[in-house]
């Protein structure tokens, strides 16, 4: 079968386009032959090397959609979706033609989402999720999306507004400002740091109850945009992973910290949350996703360096295609 595979990591050019014997799932596994594989950045990430505990030679990629065509017989034939921790880290993930992982660790795929969509959801929607569920959002809860533009602040806005939430984002871009709005999502332009708390409350007068900071550079001027016992939520900090944090302002609203990150997950819990928010998709109470970029898999190591390179469009490789 077509993959793509690294074995060592710290440069892009470890990355190769290869041909490999097609897995054979074990007792408890299945067999997925890939329609679809979504490419997210921390696939690149793990290819330079930012994961201490990848092993080598790897298949990356941890995102897919596709059709079961060995294991339970429940499953076989069925069109299925999943992510989690593992895939393309410690055991091959879904930047082939076929993979095997547990039968527990797919989920159903929505009837409304075709492969190449579902594809396009795994990391984005099962951090937002994460974050949304962890952060007590829910009906009337009033929610601030810190960097709503990129493909995790897309999903907490999607998925805070099928909670029932009222969703307010915020971007520092005046195009994707007045994109938002256009949408019909209230949308407050990022201006200095220190302005967010009044901004904030010019919509929200008693603070915001959830505040998801998508970015990890908005933490210290979120706590003055905090309600009262409220829930700052983060999936990214700076560089040296240090942040100067106003934490008197932030004991005295009762306020706490919520850290979020996906790779705590394993399939079979992510292919939980995927049945789950996946129900919105066939119910209607969440968008069908738009504008993705499908390529052939030969294509990928391409594809890779266009996202280091800062490429903002989402890639969907299609083994089958090539």
């Amino acid at each position: 079968m077509q993959a793509l595979q690294f074995s060592h990591t710290g440069d892009l050019a470890a990355l190769r386009h290869v041909e490999l014997p097609r897995p054979v799932p074990g007792a408890d596994d299945v067999l997925v032959e890939v329609h679809a594989a979504g490419l997210n950045p921390s696939d690149v990430k793990n290819v330079l090397g930012r994961f201490p505990y990848t092993t080598l030679p790897r298949v990356p990629g941890r995102d897919f959609a596709g059709v079961v065509v060995e294991g339970p017989q429940h499953l076989l034939g069925q069109a299925v979706w999943g992510t989690g921790r593992g895939l393309g880290f410690s055991r091959d993930g879904s930047h082939a033609a076929y993979l095997t992982l547990p039968a527990a660790g797919v989920a159903r795929k929505p009837a409304a989402l075709g492969f190449s969509q579902a594809a396009a959801l795994g990391v984005p929607y099962t951090t937002a999720w994460d974050a949304l569920q962890r952060s007590q959002v829910g009906n009337g809860t009033r929610l601030l999306v810190i960097g709503g533009n990129g493909a995790v602040g897309h999903a907490a806005i999607a998925l805070g507004r099928a909670l029932g939430a009222e969703v307010l984002a915020a971007v520092r871009r005046p195009e994707l400002h007045r994109k938002l709005l256009a949408s019909g999502t209230p949308c407050l332009l990022l201006e200095q740091p220190e302005r967010l708390g009044a901004q904030v409350r010019e919509v929200f007068p008693e603070g915001a109850e959830v505040i998801f900071d998508t970015t990890g550079f908005w933490l210290p001027p979120a706590v003055a945009a905090l309600a009262d016992f409220g829930r700052i939520a983060i999936i990214a900090a700076p560089v040296d992973g240090q942040v100067q944090l106003p934490a008197l302002a932030l004991y005295r609203r009762g306020g706490s910290l919520v850290g979020v990150n996906s790779l705590l997950y394993d399939t079979l819990q992510c292919a939980r949350m995927l049945e789950h928010f996946g129900a919105f998709f066939d119910e209607g109470r969440l968008p069908l996703p738009e504008g993705l970029l499908e390529i052939p898999l030969c294509q990928g190591v391409k594809a890779y360096e266009a996202v280091n390179a800062g490429s903002c469009e989402k890639i969907i490789f299609l083994p089958q295609a090539d």
